[in-house]
């Protein structure tokens, strides 16, 4: 096996799991993917795009090159948890140019890798065997190693625990995935499913940015109340239908007033906008809108949202940072 041609098999967004028979179940980590191999005393990280990953999180490549097996190829996410809770931030913090920073931070905040595939284990090449052989070895293998940093990740049969993993995966996790238990690793492939893990948030509207031609309100853009009383911005939905958005527009003009927010504000232009692109304008603090989310980075939303409903029952005040922390710890959605 090759690792450097290997890409990891992907998963098929999907609304709901599968309801028949003959699948498996596990959380999808909030992390990095990577695909992991340890050839003699050679340990190699890759990223889901095939990119080195090693020298970020040199913590692992010394933990899996004291692993007494020689021969392995493993799938999974690296994660790290700061007091048991997984912070992508942390992660994220990791991709720095300078190794003196590296360092510092795997000594501070350790990473784990948390497994749920086995490509190869001694040699044997398992990319063409069903699931549940390729479980049994990866089973096989981290009760050999013996590592704390090593983390088994969660399996189930049982559709009643899959979906209660969705409702409370909270920041842990980014969904739950479905594979066949008879079928091989199609790598590069999306032969798995997913559902993603979805929660919503009460969102003050302190802006919005117009469409092209000024006509219409192109994107809606979003805030909460921290401790000090202060709108920080965090973050956007721009799913208005084409028809909408002049009288989406028409609403919004009247409450133009700034300063819209008032404590952490949407930026300016950047090396991926240009200043069109960037530039808004900010609304007196009285829209309150119901948004979709899937994942936090840095208390704002990682992605777009969806506007779900307007809710005009909701005081803007009511609308706090503490939607967003909301955290489970891995420990949380152990079956065992």
């Amino acid at each position: 096996m090759k690792q450097r041609t290997l890409l990891p098999m992907e998963a098929k967004l999907v609304a709901e799991l599968p309801a028949e028979g003959g699948w498996q179940f596990e959380p999808k980590w909030d992390g990095f993917r990577a695909l992991v191999s340890k050839r003699g005393r050679v340990v190699e990280i890759l990223s889901k795009s095939g990119k080195p990953l090693g020298r970020y999180f040199p913590e692992i490549v010394a933990m899996l090159g004291a692993v007494d097996c020689d021969d392995v190829t493993l799938d999974g996410e690296l994660i790290l948890p700061i007091d048991g809770v997984l912070s992508f931030d942390a992660l994220q913090a990791r991709l720095h140019p300078a190794s003196s920073r590296i360092a510092r931070l795997s000594d501070e905040t350790p990473a784990q890798l948390m497994l749920f595939d086995c490509l190869m284990l001694g040699g044997e090449d398992l990319l063409d065997t069903p699931l549940t052989r390729r479980r049994a070895a990866l089973e096989t293998f981290h009760a050999s190693a013996r590592v704390a940093a090593l983390r088994l990740s969660d399996r189930t049969q049982d559709m009643a625990v899959a979906r209660s993993w969705l409702a409370r995966g909270g920041a842990a996790l980014d969904g739950v995935i479905a594979k066949r238990l008879d079928g091989p690793y199609r790598a590069g492939e999306r032969a798995m499913l997913k559902v993603k893990h979805h929660r919503s948030a009460d969102c003050v509207i302190g802006g919005f940015r117009r469409t092209a031609d000024s006509q219409g309100a192109a994107s809606l853009l979003l805030g909460l109340y921290d401790d000090d009383g202060r709108l920080n911005h965090v973050g956007f939905t721009s799913g208005i239908a084409a028809a909408e958005r002049g009288t989406m527009l028409r609403r919004l003009e009247p409450l133009i007033e700034q300063p819209g927010f008032t404590g952490k504000a949407p930026g300016g232009p950047s090396r991926w906008n240009s200043d069109a692109d960037s530039r808004w304008e900010p609304l007196r603090s009285e829209l309150v809108v119901e948004v979709l989310f899937d994942q936090v980075t840095g208390d704002r939303f990682r992605h777009g949202t969806k506007l779900l409903r307007w809710r005009p029952d909701k005081l803007p005040s009511q609308c706090t940072m503490e939607q967003l922390r909301y955290a489970v710890r891995p420990a949380d959605l152990s079956t065992v």
